[in-house]
Formats: C-alpha cells, structure tokens, sequence
C-alpha cells in the first residue's frame, strides 16, 4: 500500500494476531497477522509444500489473500481453502468461489476500505507432503534470485500488474524510465516495477512518479498500467 501524507482519516489497526498449525491431513490454520514469509519457512521444515514460494515477501497472511500474492508460478488462491472475516460485526467464513480469487485481486481488494472491507481474521490453506530438504533447497535459490534481483531500498513492492502481453518493468525499462526520480522517490535501476525511497521521498513524490510511468508507458506503447499497490488516506 502507498498512504497518503495527510494520513488516513479512520482508526488504524496494527494487526499482531499470529500463529499456525497444520493437521495430520496438511490443513494450515494460520491468523491472519502472522508473517507470510515464516509461514512459508516454518511449514517448508516440517514437511509440507504449498507457500514455499512466498519465502522472502514481505508482508502478512492477510495482506497476501488481499492481493493474492505469487511468485515463482504459486499464489496464495492455489492452496487458500477458507477465510474468517469480522464483516460489519458478524463473524463467518468465506471459502471457494466466494473468496473471488483472481490474479493480484480478490474479493476484499475489490471492496473499498472505506466501503466496510471485512476485516481477515484467520484462514486455511491445502499443503501436501515434502521432502524438507529439497525444500529448503529451493527456496535458498529463490532468496538469492530475489536478493538479486529486487532492490533493497524501501518501497511498497511491485507497482504496477503484469499485462496481457508483457512485464511492466520491461515496458517501464523499455521506455527509458529506470532511474527516473521524482523527489526523493526513484524507479530503481535494478527491477523498473519498482519505486524506491532513497532517504526523504514523500508519498506525493511516489505518486506523482507513477503516474510519469504510466503516462509515459502509454504514450510509447498504447498500453496503460495497472496499479498493484493500494492507494490508501486522503489525496
């Protein structure tokens, strides 16, 4: 998410809820603030694949079933049976096509936050049996393919989506727009979907350079990006 510099006018809730378990069956029972990453890793050592390829983003369990989080041809939607959310008071669970899945959406992201989102409590997920060995071997290739490859300054990750046709950081890079700064907000010059903060970048700054990238993609190549990220607060 990208939150406005004149904050969000609302309650901001700093979710801590976090724990897992898996059953004998391979039933992941996790809360929805617990860190996707060491989901990945702590079920990867006891056996079960499914979110081994989440190692190393950043971000929560619920955050991740909001965007539907991929990498490395997983999603979270591939493995994610049910969901309990708090919606307007009422507390119930959400599974199968209810859960409206798509690639980088779901049905929470398509409701507005200040539409009365539900709030994620918890979710389970389908892990099958595997060699933890060969698990922690691939998910060591892919730390070092992510540590390679995205930058290590601060931003809010991956900018735009990919297109029907093509990456966005290759029409972005395509354009010449790697290393264009705005501020203190620049495309980075190791992966062009990415908008860093070197040190004093404001969220205006971020916007207003996404949107340099946006317009400029479209006027060189017809297509218009779509965000990835949330804009969230008062613009």
């Amino acid at each position: 998410v990208l939150v406005a510099d004149k904050g969000v006018r609302g309650l901001v809730i700093l979710n801590r809820c976090t724990g897992l378990e898996v059953d004998p069956g391979g039933v992941l029972r996790v809360a929805s603030g617990t860190l996707l990453s060491e989901v990945a890793e702590q079920t990867a050592a006891e056996g079960w694949a499914g979110l081994e390829w989440s190692v190393g983003i950043p971000g929560s369990v619920g955050g991740a079933i909001v965007g539907n989080a991929g990498a490395h041809g997983g999603y979270v939607g591939d493995v994610l049976q049910s969901v309990t959310v708090l919606d307007h008071g009422e507390v119930r669970t959400l599974s199968g096509p209810e859960l409206g899945m798509g690639y980088r959406t779901s049905r929470f992201k398509s409701i507005p936050n200040h539409n009365g989102r539900p709030v994620i409590l918890e979710a389970t997920f389908a892990l099958r049996p595997a060699d933890p060995r060969a698990l922690a071997r691939q998910m060591a290739e892919w730390l070092q393919w992510r540590a390679e490859r995205h930058p290590q300054e601060p931003s809010a990750g991956s900018v735009f989506k990919r297109t029907a046709q093509y990456p966005a950081g290759f029409l972005i890079e395509q354009a010449d727009l790697k290393g264009r700064r705005r501020g203190g907000a620049q495309v980075s010059p190791r992966h062009a979907n990415f908008i860093v903060n070197l040190g004093t970048a404001t969220a205006d700054d971020v916007r207003g350079l996404v949107e340099e990238v946006r317009d400029t993609v479209e006027a060189r190549f017809g297509v218009r990006l779509e965000l990835e990220i949330e804009l969230v607060g008062e613009w």
